[in-house]
């Protein structure tokens, strides 16, 4: 069982409470045909709502596979969970089945990337408030570069296929951390753009070219590389803020984008 690391921290600690601001925040409405997103990980007081606009669109699926940055650096370079999950909103099981597929793969199995990590947890509680009855792959990215994103991307989605049950990609990752707003509205709007044409090997020399520090490309890239192999065709833009528009401090901001494609 994967215990919670950041649960009030992150995001209330008390079930009750959490399933308050998960209500003021979710506004289920029509749901779009997503088949993959990118999501933010931050306090949810921060970038909740921003991540609420994916999830309060976003369909019921079999398996939801999360990946998120390793910011600790333990563990294998790119690891999957085969554990429970569990928040205070209660217990996820894991999707063994997908795991197994994968087994072999570029995709190690190592819970030790996933004992510390918040860029997975904190989606569970949308998941859990809007759903029942689904599994969860976690996959954590200690290495982030283009080739290995794409092949975890390709791996991904020949599983899936294969498998041949409805699973929705979520890259979890912030954009530019601790830059003036006005900084991080520029190069994250550099980003956003290649992101949102799915075009990975652009995103990557945006990345580089304007030394983003956006903690998950790797994420988005492999999950633009699976959604694509799925059958999405354009990325779109639900929400984009930065911290400096909660806290009122727009020196150093983070940026927080919500992205659906389909």
């Amino acid at each position: 069982m994967r215990l919670p690391a950041v649960a009030g921290q992150f995001y209330p600690g008390n079930g009750a409470e959490l399933e308050h601001q998960l209500d003021d925040m979710l506004h289920p409405e029509k749901e779009i045909p997503i088949l993959g997103a990118v999501v933010p990980h931050a306090g949810y007081i921060y970038s909740g709502q921003v991540a609420a606009e994916v999830y309060s669109r976003l369909p019921k699926a079999e398996t939801y596979v999360i990946i998120g940055p390793n910011h600790h650096g333990l563990g294998s370079p790119v690891a999957l969970s085969r554990e429970s999950w569990r928040t205070p909103l209660g217990v996820v099981e894991p999707d063994l089945v997908l795991a197994d597929m994968l087994a072999g793969s570029i995709i190690d199995h190592d819970e030790t990337a996933h004992l510390h990590e918040h860029s997975i947890e904190v989606q569970l509680p949308f998941l859990q408030k809007r759903f029942q009855g689904f599994k969860i792959l976690p996959i954590s990215m200690g290495l982030q570069d283009e080739q290995t994103a794409i092949e975890v991307g390709q791996e991904l989605s020949l599983a899936v296929r294969k498998l041949n049950r409805r699973c929705i990609i979520i890259a979890s990752s912030d954009f530019t951390h601790y830059e003036p707003q006005e900084t991080a509205r520029k190069v994250d709007a550099k980003l956003l753009e290649a992101i949102l044409n799915m075009d990975v090997p652009e995103l990557y020399s945006r990345v580089y070219r304007y030394n983003a520090t956006a903690c998950g490309y790797g994420p988005i890239a492999v999950t633009i590389t699976a959604a694509a192999a799925l059958g999405a065709k354009a990325g779109k833009l639900l929400a984009y803020a930065t911290s400096g528009d909660v806290s009122g401090d727009y020196s150093q901001v983070v940026g927080y984008a919500a992205i659906a494609f389909s």
